[in-house]
Order: structure tokens, then C-alpha cells, then sequence
């Protein structure tokens, strides 16, 4: 079981290529074999929201981060107060 006090990095941006779509990487969940596609890919992009998440609630919390990209993805504007306000159960001090 996780501590609470370990925490995940996370950055929610919006892809400069592809379909401009939001997505999320988790840094510290990264593999060897994916690690410098996905932080490419994420640096290529424009940031949006990043922050720690606590790993002992991290299901609850990647469920409330993928409930902000449907929004995002659909065509929602959100700032991000908004997302704070929304993962700020989950967030990480």
C-alpha cells in the first residue's frame, strides 16, 4: 500500500500536433521503454496543468484527471482554478 506520502508527477497539455487533444502523462509512472517518447511528447505541446497527486488515492485521482480531459476534449473551456478545484482532493502538497 502506498504512503501518503508519495506522490505522482503529472502534466495535463494539449498536443501541438495530431488533433490538439488534452492529454496527461504521469512522469513518475514512466518506463525505460516509453519514457522519452512520452516526455517528447508532452514538451512538444502546450501546458496546461501540472502538479503531484498522492498515490495512495491515485485510481480516484486519475479518474477525476481523465473526467477534466472529456471536458476539455469536448469542446469545454476550463481554466485551470477550475482543475485545481476539481483534483484538489487528490492533490499533493
Amino acid at each position: 500500500m502506498p504512503l501518503e506520502s508519495e506522490k505522482i508527477m503529472f502534466e495535463i497539455y494539449k498536443e501541438a500536433v495530431y488533433m490538439g487533444r488534452y492529454k496527461v502523462v504521469y512522469f513518475t509512472e514512466l518506463q525505460d521503454h516509453n519514457r522519452e517518447y512520452e516526455i517528447s511528447r508532452a514538451i512538444s505541446g502546450e501546458h496546461f496543468f501540472d502538479g503531484f497527486i498522492r498515490a495512495f488515492r491515485k485510481e480516484e485521482a486519475k479518474e477525476a484527471i481523465e473526467s477534466v480531459l472529456q471536458r476539455l476534449n469536448s469542446g469545454e473551456t476550463m481554466e485551470a482554478k477550475e482543475v485545481e478545484r476539481q483534483l484538489k482532493p487528490f492533490l499533493a502538497a
